[in-house]
């Protein structure tokens, strides 16, 4: 299971209907609810589904363990309901969509068929698993729309609510990024992790030369060098063409060069000059700092030659 999350993640009205329900007789009746949304975000046209497979791994192993029940004990619920729930599993059916499917407001998307208490008492988690993976993937597909054939790569853990940030990852592969930097996200999910380098590691060093040096002995094959923590034109970009050349001499190749600050049209396209006069077509420029689809969109226009786009709190947050 990838998400740890137990049957009291539910909301304390469900367990009090479940007890009604139970002294009726009627907690093991059969029902269905329905998962539909009313209104687009982002003023689009359309969701993009996301968040079924972490769902149904939650609901492969959905109980109450100890602690829950009792808690449950201590807020007064009957004890022979309780005890109910500690022998309660989900038994149900849920008919769903294919991830990445589109949805569109007040149509039925998914159904969760089984008792009335277990289909009532993983409402919760239905709605806050889906809703929260699904508005992700949707902003993701929004800038996929406009990114033509640059690679996204998700940056947004460090910026996400908690542990919404390894959900968010997937989500937003689901919504046609290409790559994550967070590592847990890649490992449980089988992405494919990307990472560049913090300003903190050049600053640690006496001179950005010798930053980079290091950092390319460490990780050759990956070595994409942060440009801005200085002066970008007068020595990140000279001095990425340094290390660069050096790597040459090892058989080796530089991957990018990263923008993280300032007018990134403006310095994509000296960049990309001076780069190639150096004879370092094959280095590619990744660019972050505060990116969206609106973002995206006008560096496109600008035809700023940004060959991957590091995007992180506007799509997470």
């Amino acid at each position: 299971m990838h998400l740890h999350i137990r049957a009291s993640y539910a909301d304390l009205y469900h367990l009090a209907m479940g007890q009604a329900w139970f002294r009726e007789g009627l907690a093991d009746k059969r029902a269905h609810f329905d998962y539909f949304f009313r209104r687009l975000p982002f003023e689009g046209g359309s969701v993009v589904f996301a968040g079924l497979a972490d769902l149904l791994a939650v609901l492969a192993e959905w109980r109450f363990d100890d602690d829950d029940l009792a808690y449950l004990t201590d807020r007064g619920f009957d004890s022979d309901y309780v005890a109910h729930l500690r022998d309660l599993r989900f038994r149900g059916r849920v008919e769903a969509p294919r991830e990445g499917e589109v949805m569109f407001p007040t149509e039925p998307v998914l159904r969760v068929e089984g008792s009335v208490l277990e289909t009532q008492l993983v409402e919760t988690i239905v709605l806050n698993v889906l809703n929260f993976q699904s508005l992700i993937a949707t902003k993701a597909a929004r800038m996929r729309s406009v990114a033509g054939d640059a690679v996204l790569s998700e940056f947004g853990l460090r910026r996400a609510q908690g542990p919404g940030g390894v959900m968010a990852a997937r989500a937003a592969i689901i919504g046609g990024f290409d790559s994550t930097s967070d590592v847990y996200a890649a490992e449980r999910y089988g992405l494919r992790s990307e990472g560049t380098m913090a300003h903190s590691f050049i600053q640690w060093h006496a001179d950005e030369l010798t930053a980079f040096r290091r950092f390319a002995e460490a990780r050759p094959e990956e070595t994409v060098l942060l440009v801005d923590t200085y002066d970008t034109l007068r020595s990140g970009v000279p001095n990425a063409i340094t290390v660069a050349r050096e790597m040459e001499a090892r058989g080796e190749r530089l991957r990018a060069i990263r923008l993280d600050s300032g007018d990134l049209a403006f310095f994509a396209r000296r960049a990309r000059a001076m780069l190639d006069d150096a004879g370092l077509g094959y280095v590619k420029i990744a660019a972050s700092n505060q990116l969206d689809e609106y973002v995206i969109r006008s560096l496109r226009e600008q035809r700023a030659p940004i060959d991957i786009f590091g995007v992180g709190t506007s799509l997470v947050t």
